[in-house]
């Protein structure tokens, strides 16, 4: 028997791998002569760098950067040196996790530290770059990343239009002749889980500005002033990505990425699953397990278990989750290609001692196993 395990992590208990090599333990309790590979699964956001940093052999990159409101943040990324492929998470630098409420103001708020972090994997090497963009506090439409990378954006009198929202509006032209020549033959593939464009009702200000601090009285020429940098950058670049699925991600760094840095932009689940190379284990797999921390009807809207699961039916092979609890509406994942899903808590408990990593490690074991024996 071969079996394929793509895990994500439980939060707060089990990393992906942690889970996995947990789920791995049970198969083997009931099957010891099964082949079993474990392979690291996220879905672009937080913890994504983590899982890849674990499951694909990399190391942790400290860095501190510019945060959003100017102050230095104390970040990381994943670097693999056997693909010089950098693992970064924009949150990391720009994140509203970094700024109270109280104090977040989307006039000032940058990208800048983003840039920073690119600019340090670049000098280490790294042409291949996995970015997620979600949990931004910023509506800067990137200019913030881009001009930590050379990039300049004017003013009508030639002098830096400025950072944050206010700056968009001031911009008349653009200078990319002090572009970091390390970006030369870098491959950017963004993991973005928004369809959203650039400006209008459904865009980057109207839809996500007002949890970054965007008040009623600013929507409105804050989404006039990114239409009017879409509009220099489309005659400065020749092209246009401000209707782009997804230009909206992250206060507008989606639009960035597309125009600026020739960037792709895929679903995070979709992205990760090539990154670990999933596709290359399913030949003559016969079962792949998945799951999470909690399987809901969310889990079948594009979810990392749901992902695994279109991708392993697309070979015709059994699906089979594990989850820390299952909540009302997961059966949603069966018709997402999840032929049965089980919970690993074997008796009443609390949700302190069911997250302890040892016993959620034991639960996963033990009710992995008892699957794989009926499958025996």
């Amino acid at each position: 028997m071969k079996v394929v395990i793509a895990v994500d992590s439980f939060k707060g208990s089990l990393s992906s791998m942690e889970a996995g090599r947990a789920a791995r333990a049970g198969i083997l309790a009931a099957r010891p002569d099964a082949s079993v590979t474990i392979k690291p699964l996220a879905d672009g956001g937080e913890g994504t760098t983590d899982a890849l940093i674990e499951g694909l052999g990399g190391s942790k990159i400290d860095i501190t950067v510019t945060g959003p409101m100017g102050q230095p943040v104390q970040a990381c990324y994943g670097y693999l040196d056997a693909s010089s492929t950098a693992v970064i998470e924009m949150a990391a630098a720009a994140g509203i996790t970094l700024v109270p409420p109280e104090e977040r103001n989307p006039l000032i708020a940058s990208t800048y530290g983003v840039g920073e972090m690119i600019q340090d994997a670049a000098a280490r090497g790294c042409r291949n770059f996995i970015i997620g963009i979600g949990g931004s506090v910023t509506n800067d439409g990137g200019i913030g990343m881009l001009k930590a990378l050379g990039f300049r954006f004017l003013d009508k009198d030639g002098r830096d239009a400025g950072e944050g929202g206010q700056a968009l509006g001031k911009i008349m032209s653009v200078d990319t002749g002090g572009r970091n020549p390390l970006l030369t033959g870098c491959r950017f593939q963004v993991a973005c889980d928004v369809t959203n464009p650039l400006c209008g009702k459904n865009g980057a200000t109207y839809i996500y500005g007002p949890q970054k601090g965007v008040t009623e009285d600013l929507l409105e020429q804050l989404d006039t002033d990114m239409a009017h940098y879409a509009a220099v950058t489309a005659e400065a670049l020749g092209s246009s990505h401000a209707g782009a699925k997804g230009a909206g991600a992250a206060g507008g760094l989606g639009f960035a990425f597309l125009s600026y840095l020739g960037a792709v932009l895929t679903p995070g689940v979709d992205l990760i699953l090539d990154a670990v190379g999933l596709r290359d284990e399913l030949d003559g797999t016969d079962i792949v397990v998945t799951g999470e921390g909690r399987l809901d009807a969310q889990t079948a809207m594009g979810k990392a278990p749901a992902g695994v699961a279109r991708l392993a039916k697309a070979y015709g092979i059994k699906v089979i989750a594990f989850a820390g609890s299952v909540a009302k509406g997961a059966s949603a994942c069966n018709e997402a290609g999840i032929d049965a899903f089980f919970p690993v808590i074997r008796g009443v408990t609390t949700l302190e001692e069911a997250m302890k990593p040892d016993t959620a490690r034991e639960n996963m074991a033990a009710a992995v196993e008892q699957v794989f024996r009926l499958l025996g």
